[in-house]
């Protein structure tokens, strides 16, 4: 574990963790991450970004396409950023998925899904589904599509998954997944025994965040809470987690529950890395290996059987 994540673990503890436990008004928490997503992350010098409205059936979702400096792909990485379902944005996440894009030589879209609580379920779920619908209508082969997310996001890009494979859709050519959230229920041991040790997620206020959300929906509704899907023929899937992390054996119990499907899955165990620790990219070489480490495993979902 490297010096600059000690440090990093310190500053979480000490000032994000206490800020995010006493967070009530998500306009405050997405106005203060928006800040420091602008100052702390940075894209590749000559990445290109551009807002765009996908359109499909009648219903539209604004978009963040990202373009690397070097483009010679025609796959699509469609990510689906994190935030707890309230915060977060394309933006705050941009600078990490132009670093894959970088390494992919690949664009990305990054749908702006509604937040609740103005917008609660299902309406996060509905935008993301429209933005695969609207790619694949736009001529993107399903299996030249990555679909990725993080924590709230890696829940929805779960969640998106199970419901093609229940619908017996066409699939992406994989799926991966920082410190995915994947049981609204909390029922993992991780989430009360790595209450104290997480050094960024306040535990105490997932119930009030989650509450938001759903308003009154099923906690076990597999669009919600993706541990509860099927995934009898998915692509493969590739997931990290920190050990230290409240969100532990979320990740975990979706991964034995992918290999029971005889999923091809993919779980690296990191420790004592703060949850999402890839969007740190700027600061934490470990941050840099992981996104190394995905691109490769993304190019080699995207060979063709002649390649490979």
């Amino acid at each position: 574990m490297s010096l600059r994540a000690r440090l990093l673990n310190i500053w979480l503890r000490r000032v994000e963790k206490p800020l995010m436990a006493r967070a009530s008004d998500p306009v405050q928490l997405r106005q203060r991450f928006e800040r420091t997503a602008r100052i702390i992350f940075h894209a590749p010098r000559g990445t290109q970004m551009q807002w765009y409205v996908i359109e499909h059936a009648q219903r539209r979702v604004e978009a963040l396409e990202i373009v690397p400096p070097e483009l010679n792909e025609d796959a699509v990485l469609l990510y689906i950023h994190g935030g707890g379902f309230v915060f977060g944005s394309p933006r705050t996440h941009a600078a990490m998925a132009a670093q894959l894009c970088k390494r992919l030589h690949a664009r990305a879209v990054l749908p702006r899904y509604r937040l609740a609580p103005e917008a609660p379920f299902p309406a996060a779920f509905d935008d993301v589904r429209l933005a695969w619908d609207a790619l694949c209508a736009s001529g993107v082969r399903p299996d030249q599509i990555v679909i990725g997310g993080d924590s709230a996001g890696g829940a929805l890009a779960l969640s998106l998954l199970g419901q093609l494979i229940s619908e017996k859709a066409p699939l992406p050519a994989g799926v991966f997944c920082f410190s995915p959230l994947t049981d609204l229920t909390y029922s993992g041991q991780s989430f009360q025994k790595n209450a104290e040790v997480e050094v960024l997620l306040a535990a105490s206020r997932a119930a009030d965040t989650s509450a938001q959300y759903l308003k009154g929906h099923s906690k076990t509704d597999p669009r919600v809470s993706p541990l509860w899907a099927k995934y009898d023929g998915a692509p493969p899937v590739w997931i990290t987690v920190g050990d230290t992390e409240i969100l532990y054996d979320d990740a975990r119990r979706l991964a034995a529950r992918l290999a029971e499907a005889n999923v091809d899955v993919t779980l690296e165990e990191r420790h004592d890395l703060p949850h999402v620790w890839p969007i740190f990219h700027n600061i934490l070489p470990e941050a840099r290996d992981t996104l190394d480490d995905l691109a490769i495993w993304i190019r080699r979902q995207l060979m063709s059987p002649d390649e490979s």
